[in-house]
């Protein structure tokens, strides 16, 4: 029974500071655009067209090594 009197303010104040926490992500406007960033991650626009070309240079596969030409 001595241990619920501990328990209970505890579980009782981290619930309040949980409450806090949400309540100030609210205020800061941190649910605003949920979708937004999971957009923004699939855009390359603010890379130049040089930084574009070499991530697209490595992205082309490379020919298999392991086959080894036909003798005819």
């Amino acid at each position: 029974m001595s241990s619920l009197l501990l328990l209970i303010p505890v579980a009782l104040g981290l619930g309040l500071l949980g409450l806090i926490a949400f309540l100030w992500s609210l205020r800061d406007n941190q649910y605003e655009d949920v979708e937004g960033a999971a957009y923004r991650i699939l855009l390359d626009d603010d890379l130049s067209p040089q930084e574009q070309a070499k991530i697209n240079a490595r992205r082309e596969p490379e020919p298999d090594q392991d086959q080894k030409p036909s003798k005819a």
